[in-house]
């Protein structure tokens, strides 16, 4: 920041200081006093004072200082003015460049930011209106880049001021997981498009890239056809950027651009371009060191009257001839055409482009780094790079990393309502709560089932395809942090698909991504989703959680699981075979899986029905909850099951709440019910209300693993108030159970009550 903010702090501190210290001198008269230095411009110490010539000095002195404040004080109340540029003068950078008369910069900018970094002039940044849209193309593909592109947008959003419209080239994984993102982030003032890159492919995929980016790291060359036509100006950036300033100070850059420049670059930081790195080494052809294409300011509009397109395209081709590929994708494309068209480039200041690479000239960049204002992670190592400011490189994006992204959403104030997707979700979000009635002992259950929890779906590589013969089955479960240590063993036991949703924080995310990328069994599976479901709000969303694991399955049936069971060894291919043997694709069933539990922390897990009931005989395994909770599984009809060969029907009862397998069709688990009680028993009556068949498998089952109790069920437990709205809720779940299904749903209001 200016350092203008100590110099206003001193100038107020002799402001008061100095009249108060004239006040003493003229009211002790005679006496000899030795001054303090008045100000910071006059170090040197006074006289003795004790005539009256020098007290009428000392008068005009005070007077000098506080006229010297008022102009102070009126020059920042001004609004920042964009500085002129001198005519015909000449700047001294770090480095020149041929097609420039001002060394290191296109512009009298170089200076001034040197200037501010050294603390001797106060760089005022250009105008932007406050409600002015500023525009951000980011290309993004896969699974991992979808990941590491939500820290930039953090950092972008920690500190902007003006409402923003993000333009995503993406490949179908990332438009799925960014759309979702955003469309659950419910940020005001942001607007969010996508551009599919696979159409833009063709346009590309006849270059040969060697660089690790693909065909993606290319795509910035297509912008200005890919972008909307009335676009003029955007902000490209790569997804490994971290900002540690408000984006409108680049974005006022563009008023810098002088003539037929329509390119803001930073320099290249590393000697990549000087070609002598080893032997041998030939790179594309650049001015100088070249610049770097992790942060370009495009002036869209000029560049197709330049007719861009033909432009790099003709050099692209020529300099294939001889280069056969691109080492660095976009970079080098964008370097050769302007090895040819030098007036094409603004350059920026470093500090919009401090690229940490190793043996890169970023140090040299700036003198403090609360100077820096754009960070680039561009080595392949990212946060192992060698810096000797890496450390607080690293802190500022572990910060944005774990940041909590609902602090985010804060409106903009003073600026006409854009009518952005989010901003009219936001507002019928908050019309719906208004509704509810606050002094409602209930409130905030009814609360819940109304909030918008921020989603991030596939946060680790996802790879899988459902088979071909439509017998496909995914395990789908909820957790928390608390429960983590459950994942690898659920792996060991269920081979086949699985979805889970996850309620963690911002930083329990990156907990859980540092467990899973150091487990071997997790990362040995590639058909596990995690879908990141952000904590917001006093109760743990069950069954949202449910509903978001659900969405997710892509096979035609699914295995509606907890996390805190253990499926029988063989389970996945059992289910898939009595797909087939009960007809389940022409008719509506639910499949029993019979649930065992278990108080061994260590348990020989069965690996037969017969060992099963051997050891249910010798009271090492118990039917679920039989002791606390009878009326949830008894239905399932334990004694008939001991004896099964084949599979058998039962009837609803009340309370009945089975672990099953159901086709992906189903209906959702209801939101009202959140924490702990009747969850998965109000879905269960759904499936039954719709006519499913209960089905129990011979040889299936399932043992709950022990392990603390929850803190929902800890609240259900101890708070009357949490067990009395609990009750509320059924009874209004029942009220809609029978308006849906009319005269059919009697049956539940009967039974519970006779319950």
């Amino acid at each position: 920041m200016c350092r203008g903010r100590r110099k206003f702090l001193a100038f107020s501190f002799a402001l008061l200081f100095i009249p108060a210290l004239t006040w003493l001198y003229l009211s002790v008269g005679s006496f000899q006093v030795r001054t303090l230095p008045l100000s910071p411009l006059e170090p040197q110490s006074l006289p003795l004072i004790g005539g009256a010539g020098e007290q009428h000095a000392l008068e005009l002195r005070v007077r000098q200082v506080e006229e010297e404040n008022r102009a102070l004080r009126r020059e920042l109340s001004q609004p920042p003015r964009i500085p002129s540029r001198p005519q015909n003068s000449h700047r001294h950078g770090n480095h020149s460049h041929p097609h420039s008369n001002e060394e290191g910069t296109g512009d009298s900018e170089g200076q001034r930011a040197a200037a501010a970094i050294n603390g001797s002039e106060c760089v005022q940044q250009p105008v932007v209106d406050k409600c002015e849209t500023i525009h951000v193309a980011i290309v993004c593909a896969g699974y991992n880049a979808s990941r590491d592109v939500v820290t930039l947008v953090k950092s972008v959003l920690f500190h902007r001021r003006n409402p923003l419209h993000f333009h995503f080239i993406t490949d179908s994984i990332a438009q799925h997981i960014l759309s979702s993102l955003f469309n659950t982030w419910m940020v005001p003032a942001v607007r969010v498009d996508f551009y599919d890159a696979d159409e833009l492919k063709s346009e590309v995929s006849w270059i040969p890239n060697k660089h690790y980016s693909g065909i993606y790291g290319l795509m910035k060359l297509v912008l200005t056809k890919t972008l909307p036509s009335d676009l003029q100006r955007v902000i490209v950036l790569d997804t490994d950027i971290t900002f540690a300033t408000d984006i409108a100070e680049l974005w006022a850059v563009f008023h810098k651009f002088k003539g037929q420049q329509v390119l803001g670059l930073v320099e290249n930081q590393s000697d990549w371009y000087l070609g002598n790195l080893w032997k041998n080494h030939r790179p594309w052809p650049a001015l100088g060191r070249g610049f770097n294409t992790g942060v370009i300011l495009l002036l869209l509009d000029h560049l197709r009257k330049l007719r861009w397109e033909q432009m790099w395209r003709l050099t692209a081709e020529r300099e294939l001839m001889s280069m056969l590929s691109t080492s660095l994708a976009d970079q080098d494309i964008f370097n050769a055409v302007i090895k040819q068209n030098p007036f094409l480039v603004h350059q920026l200041p470093c500090f919009w482009n401090v690229q940490l690479s190793d043996h890169t000239r970023s140090e040299k960049c700036y003198k403090d780094v609360s100077d820096l204002k754009v960070i680039h992670w561009n080595s392949p190592k990212k946060l192992r790079v060698k810096n000797k400011h890496v450390e607080f490189f690293r802190n500022l994006y572990l910060t944005f990393l774990e940041y909590d992204g609902n602090l985010l959403r804060r409106e903009l104030f003073g600026c006409p309502s854009e009518a952005d997707h989010n901003s009219e979700n936001v507002g019928g979000l908050q019309k719906t709560l208004s509704e509810l009635d606050e002094d409602d002992p209930c409130y905030e259950f009814r609360r819940e089932r109304f909030t918008v929890h921020r989603t991030h779906l596939y946060f680790l590589h996802y790879e899988y395809q459902p088979s071909a013969d439509n017998t496909d089955v995914t395990l789908v479960a909820q957790l928390s942090m608390d429960r983590l240590q459950m994942l690898e063993a659920i792996c060991k036991h269920w081979e086949g698909p699985v979805s889970l949703a996850l309620y963690l924080s911002d930083a329990e995310a990156q907990q859980f991504l540092r467990y899973a990328q150091g487990s071997e069994v997790l990362m040995s599976r590639g058909n596990v989703g995690y879908h990141i479901v952000y904590k917001e709000g006093q109760f743990y969303p069950v069954n949202l959680l449910r509903n978001v694991a659900m969405k997710q399955v892509n096979t035609p049936y699914m295995f509606l699981s907890d996390i805190d069971f253990l499926p029988m060894y063989g389970l996945y291919e059992y289910l898939r075979k009595s797909v087939v043997q009960l007809d389940m694709a022409n008719t509506k069933k639910a499949l029993v899986v019979p649930a065992f539990e278990t108080l061994r922390y260590r348990l020989s897990f069965p690996k037969s029905k017969a060992e099963l009931l051997s050891q249910l005989d010798m009271g090492t395994l118990f039917t679920f909850r039989y002791h606390v909770w009878t009326k949830g599984h008894a239905p399932t009809n334990f004694a008939k099951w001991r004896t099964a060969t084949t599979p058998y029907r039962v009837q609803w009862e009340a309370d009945f709440e089975p672990y099953v397998m159901v086709r992906r069709d189903s209906p959702e688990y209801d939101r009202r019910f959140v924490g702990f009680g009747w969850n998965k028993v109000a879905h269960i009556m759904e499936l039954d209300a719709q006519e499913y068949e209960f089905v129990v498998l011979p040889n299936a089952y399932m043992i709950h693993m022990p392990h603390a109790p929850s803190f929902d069920i800890t609240k259900f437990r101890s708070n009357k108030q949490y067990r009395v709205c609990l009750k509320t809720l059924k009874e209004e779940f029942q009220q809609n159970m029978s308006r849906r299904y009319g005269f059919a749903a009697l049956k539940y209001m009967t039974a519970e009550n006779n319950s």
